[in-house]
């Protein structure tokens, strides 16, 4: 995104941007530090304090242009009054063990953060501020993408640590205190220093499913766009995707894609987000069937039932225009073109097997 943007800009331009390690591209007016990712270091938390400085102190006559992607929650550390580095470290680590959605996570931690949440375009004001997205989140809303440093927040705190108790977490005594005080309030819609203030999502998963689509079609495959919003446990996530492409089914060659954030939780606790949920799908014998990015380039669908059960549900209208209110789902659609409700066909019956029981249904 910097050099991209510095090869598009043609005016005065000075700038420093936060990536992580080995993710460093050259630039000649904007300064690259690479940070680690997905649990903070030192060098992202001393970038994050630059980053802060260099907005400070602006007039009506500057404007900040901020780069915003998916990471940035982990490359902007910055923990709220009251709180250590190490504070925030550890939330980072229990939020990812906790397998709980991206938006879930980020909105914790807009609440124990002095730089997200919209505080760090509350301090450049009154310059204007116009923000640049690569939206990584179910639904795009551009406020939870790296936990929305330029954007006021749209969740409450009641809200974090309804989410907190939610998810079981046991967070530092000094981040609860945080969640349960007063302090460190974030800035609101409305507020007038985002007046003249700017956003436009310029990538995303929608967006790519389009251009995929075309693409596709362009080579004599029927597209089906499944989703840009479905997340969960890879395990869920996975079976909802196989469930779906049988519901399509076509006498000739087509590619069903989507866009998904897949959580899962390996043996030893970690989460791993975006771990790849297509190995997860179970499918068919006489499928014939390989991995494009995030579809299945489908041949052929027999009618063979899936020995797994689940079920898929899609937000209401008012949920699906607040991703927020489905943070905490296990699995959940936002697609205008599904039903409703989608059941996946129950197990076949054991006989004897050692597997683990299917996700009960939500």
């Amino acid at each position: 995104m910097a050099r991209a943007f510095e090869a598009a800009w043609d005016g005065p331009l000075e700038g420093l941007v936060v990536t992580r390690y080995g993710h460093a591209v050259p630039c000649e007016r904007i300064e690259i530090v690479e940070a680690a990712h997905p649990v903070p270091d030192e060098a992202g938390y001393l970038a994050a304090r630059r980053i802060m400085e260099k907005v400070s102190g602006l007039s009506h006559d500057d404007l900040v242009v901020a780069l915003i992607s998916g990471g940035g929650s982990a490359l902007l550390p910055q923990p709220a009054p009251g709180m250590t580095f190490e504070d925030e470290q550890e939330t980072n680590r229990l939020l990812l063990a906790s397998g709980a959605p991206i938006g879930a996570m980020n909105v914790i931690r807009n609440e124990l953060s002095a730089i997200k949440g919209g505080r760090l375009a509350a301090l450049a004001a009154p310059a204007r501020v116009a923000t640049l997205v690569i939206s990584d989140v179910p639904g795009d809303d551009p406020a939870l993408v790296a936990s929305g440093p330029t954007l006021p927040l749209r969740s409450t705190r009641a809200e974090a640590r309804h989410l907190v108790a939610l998810h079981g977490l046991k967070l530092p005594p000094a981040a609860m205190a945080v969640l349960e005080g007063d302090a460190n309030a974030a800035p609101r819609a409305g507020d007038p220093r985002f007046a003249h203030n700017t956003v436009k999502i310029v990538a995303s998963a929608s967006l790519s499913l389009e251009a995929a689509a075309r693409e596709a079609a362009q080579h004599g495959l029927v597209p089906h766009i499944l989703s840009d919003a479905i997340e969960g446990e890879a395990r869920d996530v996975a079976l909802v995707h196989a469930a779906l492409a049988r519901e399509i089914g076509h006498p000739q060659p087509a590619v069903s894609q989507t866009g998904a954030a897949a959580v899962g939780r390996r043996d030893h606790g970690d989460a791993a987000r975006q771990r790849p949920w297509w190995p997860q799908c179970r499918v068919p014998a006489g499928f014939r069937a390989r991995h494009r990015g995030a579809g299945w380039h489908q041949r052929r669908w027999p009618p063979i039932p899936m020995a797994s059960t689940a079920r898929a549900t899609m937000p209401a209208p008012s949920a699906m225009a607040r991703p927020r209110r489905a943070c905490g789902l296990p699995v959940s659609i936002r697609a205008p073109r599904l039903p409703t409700t989608m059941p996946i066909p129950p197990s076949a019956p054991s006989t004897g097997s050692s597997s683990p029981a299917p996700p009960a249904p939500m």
